[in-house]
């Protein structure tokens, strides 16, 4: 059985590494070129980057943040994966397959569509054919919605976030990010039905993300279905976070690396 995979996610917004709150407000972290190192340091599987940035350019109008300050995100990319030591997706502002090639060439791994995916949904296929499937994340943003829930891209899509998911697969995707709205930053725990639900309907793998505050809410995660658990905003404010989650998910039984095992890995890279 392929090992369950412990993935932190890095929010950046003009420039700079950000803590999420319901997709509304952002509290401001530090450069985020430091915290690949620090998150490579600290055994993770995979890391993810998504730029949550509005605009084309950025402007960061301030000069008191460790490292250089890139106006350019494809910068910041480039830098990033020349320091990080595990596999590395990158997302925000993917609209055509040259978007999704320029940051294969440079240094992301995979990348992560979710607006582009929604507003044109051949570019999944587009993108898997040239890179293979193993490259494509879609990253479904999902609110509740009575019993149900729906795909958003800074709006409602109309679009079930299930049968979303479904054709996100058909399409060539190889894996999901799948991101509660609701839960995003209240530290409460995944929305566990929602990740039973879309991990019921796909045979992809599907990384859990949105709410986490307790190591306990990794385990649930993986219980309701998924096949990884991502989180950002807890892994911000201990030391060795990424590290004690792993040792976490391990005494608990869940089917990841050992954190010993992992952490010499990452040491020999």
């Amino acid at each position: 059985m392929l090992k369950r995979r412990l993935i932190p996610v890095v929010l950046m917004r003009s420039g700079v590494a950000v803590q999420s709150k319901g997709f509304r407000r952002y509290q401001t972290l530090g450069n985020p070129v430091t915290i690949v190192e620090r998150l490579s340091d600290w055994c993770s599987d995979e890391l993810i980057y998504l730029d949550i940035t509005k605009s084309d350019r950025y402007d960061l109008g301030r000069d008191d943040l460790a490292g250089n300050n890139h106006p350019d995100p494809l910068d910041i990319l480039e830098e990033i994966a020349s320091r990080c030591c595990m596999p590395l997706t990158f997302g925000g502002r993917i609209r055509t397959i040259a978007d999704a090639a320029t940051r294969i060439e440079r240094g992301a791994d995979k990348v992560s569509i979710n607006t582009g995916a929604l507003q044109t949904p051949e570019l999944i296929t587009q993108i898997a054919d040239r890179f293979g499937s193993q490259c494509v994340v879609v990253n479904i943003d999902a609110k509740r919605a009575d019993h149900a829930w729906t795909a958003h891209c800074g709006a409602a899509s109309a679009r079930d976030a299930e049968a979303w998911a479904r054709e996100a697969q058909d399409r060539g995707a190889g894996e999901i990010l799948l991101q509660s709205i609701d839960h995003d930053g209240r530290a409460n725990g995944y929305d566990l039905d929602l990740v039973h639900a879309v991990a019921t309907v796909v045979t992809i793998p599907v990384i859990a993300l949105g709410g986490v505050g307790a190591w306990a809410h990794l385990r649930q995660g993986l219980d309701a279905g998924a096949d990884a658990v991502a989180a950002a905003n807890i892994f911000n404010y201990s030391e060795q976070a990424v590290l004690k989650a792993k040792r976490h998910l391990f005494e608990a039984g869940a089917n990841v690396r050992p954190p010993e095992l992992a952490h010499i890995v990452t040491e020999a890279a």
